[in-house]
């Protein structure tokens, strides 16, 4: 459990000190669609904040719509074809449907991803179906179902695909897979989304030779599977492409024998969340990838491929929270309840992520108040924003926004505390719709005998 005082894991070292200025919220953290109106209100695209919340109730997650399809085309446009939206940062059928409208994969981790993005008119075909612990039930409805590419993670993974085809449960069809390879590169971000090192519950070990063994029991008759290319993912939140860099220099000597015919370098890539925080384009990470290959010896005809999510999502969104409790304790803090909290966003009290917190009826304003944001949850670690610059003038009843919140709010919610998950709005055109309605209590006791 997260330690009360600091909201942090048994572990767990801080995230450097990322300082609040007292200015207004750098705009570059909000939609692209964002915009000021006369009255100084946040809008997107076209729509006013304040005035959607009030409508839908808060707490409330609201995407610009045209940002999410332009992030798409970007990562279609640098990667090709079988570039995949990593769907685990922010799922639901109205994003599957608009991922793949604008000519992506979508990359589901589970049956129930899975069955969301068929379920949204997904063609199987252009499904990456990942896990590290994927069920017989799972591999054999994505095998019947016809998905596009599996990702192999274990041997037991191995013997279920050959099992299932010779008992022809599978059907005639041979699914096309990739090996998942732990190429061994430490990423510099947050243990937790570490994924490439040595010490990984994923994929198999390139130094210990687990690799190599997949790839040639998988390209024996009687597999059950057709063996097309390697896979590898070293983290997320990863802001320097040099770990890309060094992945594909170590990953390029074993694939280049292999005789295969694609490679995905998984996802990964990160985002700013506060001011201060750069973070490189899908555009720029797929040149870095491209020359990073090409200098490993990897040539162009080879389908190179990765995996977007979080630069896709994340930006797109932000939730608005309205303000119940401003509560001052004189030469301490200034806590700042909201009406939602880490049921709707875990990542602070998981990770210590950083956020930003204004108010959208005056989004330029100055922000020389220090508060700490917190949420109505029964938990001391229950936190958004350790030290939030906003407004002197905040005051209960204010709706609070946090920006860069479309990824991994929505997809980790949870009921905690019985607290109804909140509702996804779209917004585009000057309009706004619900593409996942609010929870109510008879949603939260719908399972209960």
């Amino acid at each position: 459990m997260p330690d009360p005082a600091t909201g942090m894991l048994p572990g767990e070292t801080p995230a450097p000190a990322v300082p609040h200025p007292s200015g207004p919220l750098p705009t570059r953290l909000l939609p692209d669609s964002a915009g000021v109106s006369a009255e100084g209100r946040l809008t997107l695209a076209g729509v006013d904040v304040v005035e959607l919340a009030d409508e839908v109730g808060t707490p409330v997650f609201v995407y610009d719509e045209e940002h999410l399809r332009a992030r798409c085309r970007e990562a279609r446009e640098a990667f090709g074809s079988r570039v995949a939206y990593a769907s685990k940062a922010f799922l639901c059928k109205a994003m599957a449907r608009l991922a793949y409208e604008e000519g992506c994969c979508i990359d589901v981790a589970t049956g129930g991803e899975m069955a969301v993005a068929l379920a949204a008119g997904v063609p199987a075909e252009r499904l990456v179906l990942h896990g590290n612990n994927k069920s017989v039930e799972e591999i054999e409805a994505a095998v019947s179902a016809g998905v596009g590419r599996i990702v192999v993670d274990s041997f037991g993974e191995i013997d279920r695909l050959a099992s299932l085809h010779a008992g022809g449960a599978a059907g005639a069809a041979l699914p096309s897979v990739l090996v998942r390879v732990t190429p061994g590169i430490e990423a510099h971000t947050h243990e937790y989304v570490m994924t490439g090192q040595d010490d990984s519950k994923f994929g198999f070990g390139l130094a210990s030779g687990a690799a190599a063994e997949a790839v040639e029991r998988l390209t024996r008759p009687g597999s059950g599977a057709r063996l097309v290319g390697i896979h590898a993912h070293i983290g997320s939140q990863i802001f320097s492409l040099e770990s890309f860099d060094r992945e594909l220099s170590v990953l390029g000597p074993f694939f280049a024998g292999l005789g295969l015919e694609e490679l995905c370098v998984g996802g990964g890539l990160g985002v700013a969340y506060v001011g201060g925080e750069e973070a490189p384009t899908i555009s720029q990470w797929a040149g870095a990838v491209r020359q990073a290959a090409r200098a490993a010896g990897i040539g162009d005809h080879i389908v190179l491929s990765a995996e977007p999510g979080r630069a896709v999502a994340a930006a797109a969104a932000l939730t608005c929270y309205r303000v119940g409790t401003v509560k001052e304790l004189p030469g301490l803090r200034t806590y700042v309840s909201v009406d939602g909290g880490m049921s709707d966003n875990p990542r602070p009290v998981l990770y210590g992520s950083g956020y930003e917190a204004f108010l959208p009826r005056e989004v330029l304003a100055q922000r020389p108040r220090t508060v700490t944001v917190v949420g109505k949850h029964c938990e001391s670690g229950d936190l958004l924003v350790r030290d939030a610059a906003v407004p002197s003038d905040l005051a209960v009843g204010d709706i609070l926004a946090t920006p860069v919140t479309g990824a991994y709010g929505h997809s980790m919610a949870s009921n905690y505390n019985k607290v109804p998950r909140p509702p996804v709005v779209f917004v585009a055109d000057g309009a706004w719709r619900v593409v996942v309605r609010r929870e109510t209590y008879a949603d939260l006791m719908a399972l209960d005998q």
